[in-house]
């Protein structure tokens, strides 16, 4: 195999030397913890697994499964893309090369706004828990309140920081902050089974049963698609190791092993406290139940003190767990700002956004313009979402983060499928893990929110609506609204900026094409 890039000793046009990123910073583990915390598992779980639950009931753990499976497919894809083009752009890069340049614009701008759109509900999270967590339960049950919106916005601008001071020291918070989250999800885990089991749970509780699996017992298709699609958002986020690929020992391989292996280790997790919360909680609308409306969105600070109880021990145990889910959204606003960073800085150095974005700071070797200005919108976004309908339009900004997850991921399966068609036959693992396997998880996630989009409509299955002008009589879900507007405002914007700055999409950018010329035949993506 060709040497690579990283150990040259000249950089190579576009490298992540040449664009002043730290290269070889990052090693399996740590690319490993921040895709995983890039997740949020327990902050994810506690705002979505209630919503899930209304949907499918018993079934969410077959869901659960279910929903790995494309996710699995398209993250060999990733793998396959990033062995042979490691670029901190991911699929606005690779699309733009093998799909042309709106193509990937497209999927870069699906990026910026999934992760501008969710980091609003991160910091919320954050600041209601931060006042749970010290007993001001009046204030934090208002995520609404000025106050809530003070400790987000503080919240935002201290993970900003945290990046702005380099990779490493990045990840040396996502070690801390995972290794909590991970504690904290297995003890609630272990004592909710214990208690079920051993009769000492309420009385909605049941004994974890094979059937549970079963998706063929799901009521509807439609009830089906949209638990799947709530379930990418669950998932989502496992990518950053790809992201800060340029970082990275052995960037053509490690960041894809770890990306794949995150997948795994999500689904664990995932399925065994998905059991053991149904089991302990129960679907019942009433006290722990899932499927109670005060539960909604905050499951763990609901169920958590009747799993550990009112005693000295459990209220400690009680209080490590809101800590968990507070530290949960900490961690993915951190590596929230961190990938989009990237996202920017090579879409800056490409000609697809000002060229601002591609500064990178001398000293600290991150993305300087496009760190601040992640935790600029990410702020900014808050803000205005706050004072809508008393806050509930982040609810619906967050869902509809669902679309744009099965817009970009499934756009990278078939970026990946597309860019290897002519080489299926040279081995087994092109044909399954670079054609085949990506190309099914890519039209699954995308036939998946195609199909979402008619519950999205439904104003019942949002929290606002919004009526249309010229037909006062409709009503639309908020959901829908944004999900879809957000891409449509996209391709305008892509318009715009063809005529501002038209050299990235009436050809190849020059950048990229001189990447290509610099790189080894076997390394080159398929035109």
């Amino acid at each position: 195999m060709a040497t690579s890039p990283d150990t040259t000793s000249e950089a190579a046009p576009g490298s992540s030397q040449e664009k002043g990123l730290r290269t070889g910073a990052l090693g399996m583990t740590t690319s490993l913890i921040l895709s995983v915390a890039s997740a949020a598992p327990a902050y994810s779980l506690a705002a979505t697994l209630a919503f899930i639950v209304a949907f499918v009931g018993f079934q969410a753990p077959s869901i659960v499964v279910l929903a790995f499976v494309p996710i699995l497919f398209v993250s060999f894809g990733y793998a396959a893309l990033n062995r042979q083009e490691p670029d901190c752009g991911t699929i606005f890069t690779w699309a733009t090369r093998v799909l042309g340049p709106r193509v990937g614009f497209m999927g870069g701008w699906a990026i910026i706004t999934s992760f501008t759109l969710v980091m609003a509900s991160l910091a919320q999270v954050a600041g209601q828990y931060v006042f749970i967590l010290f007993g001001a339960k009046g204030i934090g049950s208002d995520p609404s309140s000025p106050w809530v919106l003070l400790v987000g916005l503080g919240w935002i601008a201290l993970m900003t920081a945290v990046c702005y001071r380099g990779i490493e020291v990045a990840a040396a918070v996502q070690r801390a902050l995972l290794f909590l989250e991970f504690a904290m999800l297995a003890v609630f885990s272990v004592v909710a089974l214990v208690r079920v089991y051993t009769g000492n749970a309420g009385a909605g509780a049941r004994h974890p049963h094979w059937s549970w699996l079963n998706p063929f017992e799901i009521s509807s298709p439609s009830a089906f698609v949209s638990g799947l699609v709530l379930m990418l958002f669950i998932y989502w986020g496992w990518e950053t190791a790809l992201t800060v690929n340029e970082e990275t020992t052995d960037r053509h391989r490690t960041p894809g092993v770890a990306a794949v292996s995150s997948t795994v280790m999500l689904l664990v997790l995932y399925l065994v406290a998905t059991v053991a919360t149904l089991a302990f909680a129960g679907i019942g609308t009433t006290g722990a139940g899932l499927g109670n409306p005060d539960n909604f969105g905050d499951v763990f600070s609901a169920i958590g003190r009747a799993v550990f109880g009112d005693s000295g021990l459990g209220s400690f145990l009680w209080h490590l767990l809101v800590l968990m889910v507070l530290s949960s959204a900490a961690a993915s606003t951190e590596t929230t700002v961190l990938s989009l960073g990237r996202t920017l800085l090579a879409m800056g150095g490409r000609g697809a956004a000002p060229r601002i974005f591609a500064k990178v700071h001398p000293r600290y070797s991150i993305p300087q313009f496009s760190t601040i200005a992640t935790g600029v919108a990410g702020a900014v976004c808050y803000i205005v979402m706050n004072f809508l309908s008393h806050g509930q339009v982040i609810g619906d900004a967050v869902s509809s983060c669902g679309l744009m997850i099965a817009f970009y991921y499934g756009l990278t399966g078939l970026t990946s499928a597309w860019a290897h068609r002519t080489e299926w036959r040279h081995s087994a693992a092109d044909f399954w893990l670079r054609l085949t396997l990506p190309a099914i998880g890519g039209l699954t996630l995308v036939a998946a929110g195609l199909w979402s989009l008619k519950n999205d409509w439904d104003p019942v299955n949002s929290y606002t609506s919004w009526t249309l002008p010229f037909a006062p009589h409709w009503r639309i879900g908020g959901v829908f609204v944004i999900g879809v507007g957000t891409l449509l405002l996209g391709y305008l914007l892509m318009l715009a900026y063809g005529r501002i700055a038209p050299r990235f999409f009436t050809g190849t950018p020059q950048e990229t094409a001189a990447v290509a010329e610099h790189r080894p035949p076997h390394e080159r993506i398929p035109q």
